[in-house]
């Protein structure tokens, strides 16, 4: 396994998975694909945040990313993670070695908490990010609409 920064090659693979749980599922709210030309331009003007990829065997096989979580100033030093797996990948550690590397570049950077937000029902997305050390710190009722129906988020924390 190989984890490393994310380079301008890599936001096919990015696209193309995000893309999935946007088309499929509902644990990404966004409604319409992303180009990964999108994908590419807003990692450019946040250099601030770190984005990484894993590989296993030379083959893309996930990415976890830094982001702004709110926009205000006094924001600055706490960011969202988000992290998405190819589904042969997933339960097999990846997640937590993904975080591990994440949390410690998001120290590096002088940031002070990680926010999580997770589309629920998501177990297994939960059970990563309280095995990553997040704590829960509630859920917020019928925040997204997605495939004529309402879904919840849960929020977790982790302070750096």
């Amino acid at each position: 396994m190989l984890i490393r920064p994310v380079v301008d090659a890599d936001f096919d693979a990015i696209a193309e998975l995000t893309n999935y749980y946007i088309v499929n599922t509902a644990i990404h709210f966004g409604l319409e694909p992303l180009a990964p030309r999108e994908m590419r331009e807003s990692w450019r003007k946040t250099p601030q945040f770190p984005f990484i990829v894993a590989e296993i065997d030379g083959r893309f096989a996930g990415y976890a990313k830094a982001y702004t979580w709110r926009e205000r100033k006094a924001y600055d030093r706490t960011c969202e993670s988000g992290i998405y797996i190819v589904s042969e990948y997933q339960g097999k550690g990846l997640g937590k070695n993904l975080y591990g590397v994440l949390l410690n570049l998001c120290r590096e950077r002088g940031f002070h908490t990680v926010v999580a937000g997770i589309a629920l029902p998501n177990e297994a997305s939960c059970r990563l990010h309280e095995a990553c050390g997040f704590v829960s710190t509630g859920v917020f009722r019928e925040v997204g609409w997605k495939f004529e129906k309402w879904h919840d988020a849960a929020f977790y924390q982790l302070m750096l």
